[in-house]
């Protein structure tokens, strides 16, 4: 009684034929899942942040609180 010889020949062929579709299947899933997890909430928080954000006013509470150098506080 002896052992099957191995199939060699072909072999990363028929297992790249098995792996590669599942691992590109993989690689849509993980990205589409960062995209809707991560990154669309980000993009949301942003968007809110600056509809409410006043440049000016932050510039003027950064100049009083003394963060600029060469811009003196205005005597109020």
């Amino acid at each position: 009684m002896s052992l099957a010889k191995p199939a060699m020949r072909g072999l990363l062929a028929k297992r790249l034929r098995f792996h590669l579709p599942i691992a590109f299947g993989l690689a849509l899933v993980a990205a589409a899942g960062f995209k809707y997890t991560v990154t669309e909430p980000r993009k949301h928080a942003y968007a809110d942040f600056y509809k409410r954000y006043d440049s000016l006013k932050e510039f003027s509470a950064m100049r009083e609180a003394g963060v600029f150098e060469s811009v003196r506080p205005t005597g109020k």
